[in-house]
């Protein structure tokens, strides 16, 4: 019953769902959303010592510049790459929205079976990447800017990255023939891990610690894979990445 109020509700905005702006402001609203409590940890996080402690790699610093060059870059591709692409969308296929709420257990089943398959496509991209020196330089480098991670660095890439990244995330739903709701949680979600993955910080309440059995490696797995390039290419579990044998911690 929740789930059809909550989707109802959803519905009942759709001046702005059937709008072709709507898909490139709802990923970079909800993007930069997630990143703003990050950057505000990172403006204090060097005066406040409590704060830093939770810092992966407490000596790093990030600067207003640092932070302009990743937004400006973000920007750069939403308004260039992202946004023709999903105007072109919108025109050929319509969106059309069911009257019923998908089911909890489908829902929670579909968003995890979409997260299974976009972390797959990920290793599997980010390892060809590596392993290729010329796909390397030529498209993943831009993204190895900063060995130290932040928030706002999670889409400090080339307009390949973003667009291969972005077709796996949009495409999965529609193989695993989701409802559009959720296809919006799994968007939400991934979003939220990869800003997370990015963050450069270890809470005691970050997801990997969550996440029982060292099943997901989270933020300290992936700032080590900024660090030391070499190891750990999933973006979110350790279970390619422990049967490649790429999988390292500090």
């Amino acid at each position: 019953m929740m789930l059809q109020h909550l989707w109802d509700f959803i519905r009942a905005q759709d001046a702005y769902l059937q709008s072709p702006f709507f898909p490139v402001l709802f990923s970079l609203t909800v993007y930069l959303g997630f990143c703003l409590p990050f950057i505000v940890l990172d403006l204090l996080s060097s005066k406040v010592a409590l704060l830093r402690q939770y810092r992966i790699q407490q000596k790093s610093q990030v600067s207003w510049s640092m932070m302009w060059c990743c937004l400006a870059q973000s920007l750069y591709n939403h308004l260039l790459y992202i946004f023709p692409l999903t105007v072109l969308h919108w025109y050929w296929r319509p969106v059309s929205y069911p009257t019923q709420a998908p089911g909890l257990f489908r829902l929670v089943w579909n968003i995890v079976a979409c997260l299974l398959l976009f972390d797959f496509q990920y290793f599997v991209w980010h390892l060809l990447h590596h392993k290729v020196p010329w796909l390397y330089q030529t498209f993943h480098k831009v993204h190895h800017k900063y060995t130290a991670t932040f928030a706002l660095t999670t889409e400090h890439s080339g307009a390949w990255e973003t667009l291969s990244l972005g077709f796996f995330a949009a495409v999965n739903p529609l193989l695993l023939g989701c409802h559009p709701m959720t296809e919006m949680l799994f968007f939400l979600l991934n979003i939220w891990l990869s800003v997370e993955d990015h963050s450069g910080y270890d809470f005691p309440w970050s997801t990997h610690r969550l996440v029982p059995f060292g099943l997901y490696g989270g933020a300290p797995h992936h700032d080590l894979h900024h660090l030391k390039f070499k190891s750990n290419y999933a973006p979110y579990f350790t279970h390619w990445d422990k049967l490649f044998g790429t999988l390292h911690s500090n």
